[in-house]
């Protein structure tokens, strides 16, 4: 009997969760991803809405909840209990679908799928990991059994959505660039959106957001110590010291992004060295709290010294710091917007650059063409306006991509 009894606590947990979740919104990633596919991963930084994705599709495509199994890998249950005994009870009981939920908290995640995809040939099985999450391919080899998926923050699109306001396909950037003028006439045609945007630069990227509301800023600072805390010793076993180290290099960043880093002073305040310096910053872009902009397309060879670095969205410098400087807010967005679905690298003139083609000055209503005047494909991003006119394109239409 205990052994029913331990696995009923898995069930209500399940049911639970499951009763709770929503269905009148939808990510964007939700009907791009084939959900007929046996093995399929999803990655994302904390709070973007993972667990939520799951629970969704359970909710909506399965008359008989008990062919699916939605289980949470950081879930106490799991410190007595074995995975494998778990899947085998749930196969063996006309289980057809597995969902598994944070899988970086089991050592060895990479083999334990691999095991379950062939040793139950007929089960679905579907995960959540943290953005820091990297695919060896000497363990397990997932990657010819597998798709992922990356599930970023909210976009503006979404969150219009998300908030009754307005609905519409993603953009082509290329579309976007053409028919701006169009584009920001429809939308400003049924809301005031830049009261909309000015929301949601301060709390609109992380999904949580409604259920929170006056804690907003204290549940994303939780979200940042979760990372650096739990996330990253889990996936690449770092000492207590390189956490310590890793929290407080977060912080001075952000009491100065952007900034092209002098990186010998950002060790030196660390006592860390060059090696270990970047195996730091990379985690931390990894977990979705830095953006790192490079003159170069990234490159997985080696870790490279970024040419400027960002926190990974304006809402992260909100909670992180007492007064964020608005010309960083808009181009933390812009990078953060783009970088979802285009190529962006740090030029030599302008702000951005685009996908090797396109150049980008970020800034408010007086922003000129000064600095990139007769460059080719170059524009303005400007904050403030609604709608735009030639190359002069209102800011927020760019969190329109995803």
């Amino acid at each position: 009997m205990k052994e029913l009894e331990d696995l009923e606590e898995i069930m209500r947990s399940y049911r639970n969760k499951l009763s709770a979740v929503g269905t009148t919104f939808h990510r964007g990633l939700y009907t791009k991803i084939d959900w007929d596919d046996r093995l399929i991963g999803i990655k994302g930084p904390r709070g973007s809405g993972k667990t939520t994705m799951l629970l969704q599709r359970i909710k909506e495509n399965f008359e008989d909840k008990g062919q699916a199994l939605y289980i949470s890998l950081d879930n106490l249950w799991f410190a007595s209990h074995n995975l494998m005994d778990l899947v085998d009870y749930h196969y063996t009981h006309g289980g057809t679908h597995l969902f598994i939920d944070e899988v970086h908290h089991l050592p060895y995640w990479q083999t334990l799928l691999k095991n379950i995809y062939d040793d139950f040939p007929t089960l679905h099985v579907v995960y959540t990991g943290s953005s820091m999450l990297r695919i060896d391919h000497s363990q397990g080899d997932l990657s010819r059994r597998q798709l992922v998926y990356h599930l970023p923050g909210l976009s503006f699109r979404e969150y219009l959505e998300f908030e009754g306001l307005y609905k519409c396909e993603p953009l082509e950037l290329e579309d976007l660039l053409k028919d701006h003028v169009k584009i920001a006439e429809a939308v400003c045609e049924k809301i005031k959106v830049v009261p909309a945007f000015e929301k949601y630069l301060k709390q609109g990227y992380y999904p949580f957001y409604k259920e929170v509301k006056k804690g907003y800023a204290m549940r994303l600072q939780q979200v940042v110590n979760q990372v650096i805390e739990n996330d990253y010793p889990a996936i690449d076993e770092v000492s207590m010291a390189t956490i310590r180290k890793t929290k407080k290099m977060l912080m001075l960043l952000a009491e100065k992004v952007p900034q092209t880093p002098v990186m010998t002073e950002l060790y030196a305040q660390l006592n860390t060295d060059r090696n270990q310096g970047l195996k730091m910053m990379h985690a931390l872009e990894r977990g979705g709290l830095l953006g790192l902009l490079s003159s170069e397309a990234k490159s997985f060879k080696g870790l490279a010294r970024p040419d400027k670095i960002f926190l990974n969205n304006p809402n992260l410098m909100y909670a992180l710091t007492s007064k964020p400087e608005i010309g960083t807010v808009r181009e933390t967005f812009f990078f953060n917007q783009l970088s979802q679905t285009q190529t962006v690298t740090f030029p030599k003139k302008g702000d951005f650059a685009v996908n090797g083609k396109y150049l980008f000055e970020v800034g408010g209503k007086n922003k000129s063409f000064e600095q990139i005047k007769d460059i080719e494909n170059s524009f303005l991003a400007v904050d403030g306006i609604e709608v735009g006119y030639h190359n002069r394109i209102p800011l927020w239409v760019f969190g329109m991509m995803y």
